[in-house]
């Protein structure tokens, strides 16, 4: 396999506390679950997760708290491929937590603690100014603080390395920072809440996908859950089918496509064909428990391509 170029993530870490249940609470409820664990996660660690195990040269710069849990992650980060120099440790806080309920089918509610996430600020993306200006991409979502995804994407944009953005969890964004992004991914939610336009059908996925473009993104993925991804690059679009498989849970499973997509798209495989290992990789990751541990390795999303042939 030729040598790829590096990706830089700038993201969050967050300590995943799941349970497991047949049916969500509603207010003033006690439910009973079936199942417990404790998993690390976090937006931006799962997408490097996906990323180091598929096979990325890859850095993560993100923030835990000065605790056992912080240190574990770093520890767990290192065996799945990541060079994690650029994680700062932010004394006195608590590395990022998320509660999470899943249901019977495989949905799940969330809520989050930002923690030391929270702390990840300009000038720490500052610090790593070097480091981004010389890598082939960075990745980025929006559990981080705003500022700093911003003055991410400038120094990226500068030294020509391209700027890819899931903007999850769903917010409004400035067309200041869209203007920077040069391939973008949200899901239909996502897509709604940054062109107005709901993402009901590959006609609505065109339109906001079109939207998209017309604030300077050349590439819109917009992923629409089992039908599969919208992929538009400069106005031509296609909806790229999935993998049908038995899901498990759906924790991680748009992260763990993003991590895998880059990948692909940094060993230069055609937009199609990056789709689809990433779906691959997506579709073996809702057949397992989990944000991180559900990440496959790349042997597993050769195979697993390999078997639908």
């Amino acid at each position: 396999m030729k040598t790829a170029g590096t990706l830089v993530v700038l993201g969050s870490i967050n300590a995943d506390h799941i349970l497991n249940l047949d049916a969500f609470p509603t207010p003033g409820e006690t439910v009973t679950g079936n199942h417990y664990q404790i998993a690390f996660g976090g937006k931006g660690a799962n997408q490097a997760v996906a990323a180091g195990r598929s096979g990325a040269n890859i850095a993560f710069i993100a923030c835990t708290g000065d605790d056992d849990t912080g240190e574990r992650i770093r520890t767990q980060l290192v065996s799945d491929n990541i060079d994690v120099e650029p994680i700062s440790t932010i004394n006195g806080e608590s590395t990022g937590v998320a509660l999470i309920f899943v249901n019977g089918e495989g949905e799940n509610v969330i809520g989050i603690h930002a923690g030391a996430n929270a702390a990840l600020s300009p000038a720490l993306v500052a610090a790593q100014q070097e480091r981004i200006a010389q890598a082939s991409a960075l990745l980025m979502q929006l559990e981080s603080p705003l500022e700093s995804v911003l003055a991410a994407a400038k120094i990226a944009h500068q030294h020509q390395t391209t700027v890819v953005l899931n903007p999850a969890p769903a917010r409004a964004l400035s067309d200041e920072l869209l203007a920077l992004v040069d391939i973008i991914t949200p899901n239909e939610t996502e897509a709604e809440k940054l062109t107005g336009i709901k993402v009901e059908s590959d006609a609505d996925a065109a339109s906001a996908a079109q939207a998209l473009h017309a604030k300077g993104i050349k590439t819109v993925i917009i992923t629409l859950g089992s039908r599969g991804v919208w992929a538009s690059t400069n106005g031509k679009g296609q909806r790229v089918p999935g993998f049908k498989v038995q899901a498990v849970d759906t924790i991680a499973a748009g992260d763990t496509f993003n991590g895998a997509l880059i990948t692909a798209l940094l060993e230069e495989k055609p937009l199609a064909d990056a789709i689809r290992f990433a779906h691959a990789a997506a579709a073996i990751a809702v057949t397992r428990k989990g944000a991180q541990p559900s990440v496959p390795w790349r042997e597993e999303i050769d195979l697993f391509l390999r078997q639908q042939e």
